[in-house]
């Protein structure tokens, strides 16, 4: 495989814990698979043979923690679903390859996996870059890709696939539940603060798009090269500026630096600070005072719902080894996923990937079931899952060290929704998706 530090992983399966989480490859070999094809069917001929997925997650780069995350979420349901016996009764392995937060690596570990590794469905991606990159390479053969935390709008958009499925809002559902809101509270005057890269831009263009709408005003927009860790620059301009809200889209690492540099020039109160979206890896641990603004989730784990509690305790029992000690959202977007993946191909009662695509396009999954609000679904022109969206604060009660967040208010999919998605994404017709069984 070509490529810089690119490593693969594989251990043989064993009993379930918490090493066998972390691994999750069985040593039973690949699936039958020989694409690219047009109309071609290659069948698994044997229940003995392993349905294989591949794990695009980023272990190194600005979302290493989160890929880390996500991944743990995709293996815990790998290591359930293998507990009641597999899916079709074929056992669920997995093959993962760092995709180092770049978008030319995540294109070529995605030709590795469907090529070598012979992995029928991939799942992962943070960096909406990256992303676009795999689902490119999956279109092409015909693979089932779910795209489990990137959460630019172009994803669900332009950048849309037939085999692609978009498991976390986007940065037009999280502007649409926080910017009128901010401005009916705080003024009307922003600056953002943009990470430059695609889902930096897109959350910044459909940001500015609502305050607009709502009679906001754009001072300036202040473009942060993905890697920052000084942002003096930018927050004395902001001080020049004096907005009433700053609105950031900033991830991962560079959002960590951000954070504690806005606390120790005591800029974490005035003025305002939305956070698009606050992923649960890039605050984790840090201090409370870090921890200011309005941001939007679509998960906590102190959720007053069916099946929290239960769901946090597996995680505590499988992972108590982890830094992270209790799930966040991109655990539970990728959890999500690999569980609702595994109930589509029993649904079709095939491993055939257009039965597969069939079976999740409009499928409708219940609150309760998905541990939130309101009832979800998967839209089936754009391939996006419609999904409660949260705002939240840092909670200034916290019952334990953990209990980071104060949950603000709840938005039903259907006032959220990106109405500039459907437009702009074409799906490829199913005769154009190459297809086979995994």
């Amino acid at each position: 495989m070509p490529g810089r530090n690119i490593r693969e992983v594989k251990v043989q399966n064993s009993k379930i814990n918490r090493r066998k989480f972390l691994s999750t490859v069985a040593a039973g070999g690949a699936c039958t698979f020989m694409g690219p094809w047009s109309h071609n069917r290659v069948y698994a001929q044997s229940t003995a043979k392993p349905i294989v997925i591949g794990t695009t997650t980023d272990a190194s780069g600005q979302y290493a923690n989160s890929g880390s995350s996500e991944r743990r979420g995709i293996l815990m349901a790998i290591a359930e679903v293998n507990a009641r016996g597999g899916v079709l009764g074929r056992r669920v392995t997995s093959v993962h390859v760092d995709t180092e937060t770049t978008p030319a690596t995540g294109s070529r570990v995605a030709e590795r996996m469907i090529q070598q590794e012979k992995c029928g469905f991939l799942l992962g991606g943070v960096h909406s870059g990256v992303a676009n990159a795999i689902s490119q390479v999956a279109q092409k053969y015909g693979v089932v890709y779910f795209n489990t935390n990137s959460s630019s709008p172009t994803e669900a958009g332009q950048n849309c696939h037939r085999v692609k499925f978009v498991w976390d809002g986007n940065g037009t559902n999280f502007a649409k539940a926080a910017i009128k809101n901010s401005i009916n509270a705080f003024g009307g005057k922003f600056v953002l603060l943009t990470n430059d890269y695609v889902w930096g831009h897109d959350t910044a263009r459909t940001t500015k798009k609502q305050i607009a709408e709502f009679g906001g005003q754009v001072l300036e927009e202040i473009l942060i090269p993905q890697g920052t860790r000084d942002f003096t620059a930018a927050l004395i301009k902001i001080q020049q500026l004096k907005p009433s809200i700053v609105a950031a889209a900033i991830g991962g690492d560079d959002q960590k630096a951000m954070r504690q540099q806005v606390a120790q020039l005591g800029m974490s109160r005035s003025p305002v600070w939305i956070n698009n979206q606050q992923d649960w890896p890039d605050v984790y641990g840090l201090p409370a005072e870090n921890l200011f603004g309005i941001f939007g989730t679509n998960w906590y784990h102190e959720l007053t719902l069916p099946g929290v509690k239960e769901f946090v305790n597996k995680y505590k029992a499988m992972y108590s080894n982890e830094v992270i000690k209790v799930p966040g959202n991109v655990f539970y977007n990728g959890y999500m996923a690999a569980r609702e993946l595994f109930a589509a191909i029993e649904r079709a009662g095939s491993t055939n990937n257009i039965a597969i695509i069939k079976a999740l396009e409009g499928h409708a999954m219940k609150a309760a079931d998905r541990m939130q609000h309101f009832d979800a679904y998967i839209d089936a022109n754009t391939h996006h899952v419609q999904q409660t969206i949260y705002l939240a604060t840092a909670n200034a009660r916290p019952k334990d060290k953990d209990d980071l967040f104060s949950i603000l208010a709840q938005a039903a999919p259907k006032d959220v929704i990106d109405t500039d998605a459907p437009q702009a994404c074409k799906l490829e017709s199913y005769a154009a998706t190459p297809t086979f069984d995994a």
